[in-house]
């Protein structure tokens, strides 16, 4: 071949026999000699290149085609340098944004204390229970973190951020159309109206459904099925089992436990229905009676514990709570993350732990679900439900603060965070600005109901 064909060298523009292609092949044009402005005995020097015998413009477009097939190919293969890459510049995004925010003013989270408690809930409602103070409590009730319905991200259903003036208004708003083409938030608000109606006790108004008797003829209005199935008094239905039969029979018999779908109303009842229509709702009298009673908080205990194991997690500590992965969590990790309808199990589980009696386990099974998911990128199926349902389970505020904070810290890509206002957001990430070295840990509360 006496000279450079279509393709090889900018359509052949080399001519007279310079460049063989046996010359090319055999590498006789090196990388050096490139940079040194020479190749191959002086035939192409730098100057030619200059003066237009090698269009510049040409190898540039020839450059950018490279480089944009490759990193296309790196998309489709999910090459593990283009997420790094992603991850990093989102990250230096988010503290160049901070970095604008403090020059802009904004304040850096240090304000004046607030009350203890910045909702005034009604005695004996859920969402009172619990709760002392942690470092970051008092600057999260100051006038910094004031949140109103015009702030970007502001979901209407979630009291997390409200004052008292605001919330009493909380299910009479209405939806703003701003965040409607925001797939994330919708799925996140479409939740939080579910969960605000559990954190405040199910006020009145057409979503709260009245107690459902048709699980056993001749029932009257005095009956504590619930109370008396977890004494050891009733048995469940359709199942037929005592309470004891569940604790002693079914612990590791994991195919039980993922198939049949009648137990978990009786175990973890709450005040509203389940698939199980032959199980009973709670009502008040219900779930102050089991909160008396030692035996019923026993037993519930131990449900917890099988359930528990049933996830691969083991509750280390029962005077905190305290979680941790038992010796099978691969498998039983696994199982979770197949089969997702356990995450609807696990929000009522936490639901029922809230109303009956064990509102401080809540706050380190959720966090636990946070680490291994957003830091040991465990159960990707799981990890919107973790977000959307079990972090606003929650019923203590300042505890749903601190985990909100804690997953805002290590959730990637920021933009795509949905579940707090904007404007919290934007203070968060001027903090880490700041201290881009320093892990934000929340704190257990040790005090319980």
């Amino acid at each position: 071949m006496n000279r450079v064909t279509h393709g090889q060298v900018a359509h052949g523009q080399f001519t007279h026999r310079q460049i063989t292609h046996g010359q090319v092949a055999h590498r006789q044009i090196t990388l050096g000699q490139v940079a040194h402005g020479q190749i191959t005995h002086g035939q192409i020097t730098l100057g030619q290149v200059a003066l237009g015998q090698v269009a510049l413009g040409q190898v540039a477009l020839a450059m950018l085609r490279w480089i944009w097939s490759s990193l296309l190919w790196m998309w489709r293969s999910g090459h593990s340098f283009l997420r790094f890459l992603r991850g990093y510049v989102t990250r230096c995004l988010s503290r160049v944004r901070g970095l604008v925010h403090s020059a802009l003013g904004w304040r850096d989270g240090c304000g004046t204390p607030g009350d203890p408690e910045v909702e005034d809930p009604q005695p004996g409602s859920p969402e009172s229970g619990g709760g002392g103070g942690g470092r970051h409590d008092a600057d999260w009730d100051s006038e910094e973190y004031r949140v109103d319905a015009t702030d970007e991200l502001y979901c209407d259903y979630d009291s997390t951020w409200d004052t008292e003036d605001s919330q009493q208004d909380t299910f009479r708003k209405t939806r703003r159309p701003t965040e409607s083409n925001n797939y994330k938030f919708s799925r996140f608000e479409g939740a939080a109206r579910d969960m605000q109606n559990y954190r405040h006790n199910y006020p009145p108004g057409p979503a709260r459904q009245e107690r459902n008797l048709s699980w056993s003829p001749g029932s009257s209005s005095n009956d504590k099925p619930n109370l008396e199935f977890y004494l050891g008094e009733r048995r469940s239905l359709p199942d037929g089992l005592y309470i004891n039969d569940f604790h002693n029979n079914w612990k590791g018999d994991y195919q039980k436990l993922e198939h049949v779908h009648t137990f978990i109303q009786w175990l973890f009842p709450l005040q509203e229905p389940g698939m199980n229509s032959r199980a009973s709702t709670l009502t008040q009298e219900e779930i102050k009676a089991f909160c008396d009673s030692s035996a019923a908080k026993e037993n519930l205990l131990k449900s917890y514990k099988l359930m528990l194991d049933f996830y691969g997690i083991v509750l280390c500590d029962e005077n905190t709570g305290d979680v941790e992965k038992a010796l099978n969590w691969r498998e039983r990790f696994d199982n979770l993350d197949r089969n997702t309808h356990n995450c609807l199990r696990i929000t009522r589980i936490l639901k029922c732990l809230g109303t009956l009696g064990f509102p401080h386990y809540q706050y380190p099974l959720v966090r636990f679900f946070l680490k291994e998911t957003l830091i040991e990128e465990q159960l990707p199926r799981v990890k919107d439900s973790v977000l959307n349902y079990f972090v606003f389970a929650v019923l203590d505020k300042r505890q749903r603060r601190r985990l909100i904070r804690f997953a805002y810290s290590h959730y990637e890509p920021k933009d795509e965070f949905v579940w707090c206002p904007k404007k919290i957001q934007m203070i968060w990430s001027m903090q880490d600005a700041k201290s881009p070295h320093l892990e934000f840990e929340p704190e257990v509360n040790a005090e319980h109901k």
